[in-house]
């Protein structure tokens, strides 16, 4: 949906415009709901300013996030390092969100650009356990058992990904065919945006902050990974029941 059309908009009138249109928040994890979108809105209205187009925001934010990546792989933890990993994957996510309000703001989103910005989530998703694994086997003094911790983060951060889009899908051609309301509308309350932060990947980049510090990310990096399992095995069975409902 278009926003606002004709005369170039100042950067503050942008901001306002994205303010008044912004994505459902039904089952928006906290950091996402509050922070990463009026993030991105902030780089949205600075992107439109710049007349930047809602792909050249998309690569932008894979630039970050993938060079953040490939730091965390390449480089010993410090401060500095662990500071700039951060940093790189804080920004790339906020872009993330960026390049969808910018899309809307200014009418040129598109199902390439769609599918662009998925498929660049997905190999964001499909990499960043991976690569705290081998940076784990490369710097940290750790039992080999504890290896299994990002492999397995990583089996659930894809599941989790993957089966998230298709119940969007789904409850989008369920809508389209029967013009009703579906579970997955409107908004959800604070106390579940909070309850389901650690499934947000905003969570993840904030952490790496803490990489300079072994037994302190290892510890809370452990703790999300628990939540993430109990979240994942509630969700997946509510999802089933949910579509075996429509049948």
């Amino acid at each position: 949906m278009t926003l606002r059309t004709g005369a170039q908009l100042t950067t503050r009138e942008a901001i306002v415009e994205l303010s008044t249109a912004q994505k459902s928040a039904k089952g928006a994890p906290a950091y996402s709901r509050y922070i990463n979108r009026r993030l991105g809105r902030y780089l949205a209205a600075a992107a439109y300013t710049a007349r930047m187009t809602p792909n050249q925001v998309t690569a932008v934010s894979a630039v970050c996030t993938f060079s953040a990546i490939g730091l965390l792989v390449a480089l010993r933890p410090s401060i500095e390092s662990s500071a700039a990993v951060c940093l790189l994957l804080v920004l790339g996510y906020a872009l993330d969100s960026a390049d969808g309000q910018l899309a809307r703001l200014t009418g040129k989103g598109s199902m390439a650009g769609e599918w662009l910005d998925h498929t660049v989530d997905a190999f964001k998703v499909g990499s960043i356990h991976l690569a705290i694994l081998v940076c784990w086997w490369r710097f940290y003094d750790l039992d080999a058992a504890w290896l299994l911790v990002p492999l397995l983060f990583q089996v659930m951060a894809t599941v989790h990904f993957f089966s998230t889009l298709l119940m969007d899908q789904l409850r989008r051609s369920r809508r389209t065919d029967h013009g009703t309301l579906m579970a997955g509308d409107g908004s959800s309350n604070f106390l579940y945006s909070v309850a389901v932060l650690p499934t947000d990947f905003g969570v993840i980049c904030l952490v790496t902050l803490l990489l300079c510090v072994p037994w302190a990310f290892t510890g809370v990096y452990g703790l999300l990974f628990i939540a993430t399992a109990a979240f994942l095995a509630l969700a997946l069975g509510k999802w089933y029941r949910e579509v075996k409902s429509w049948s």
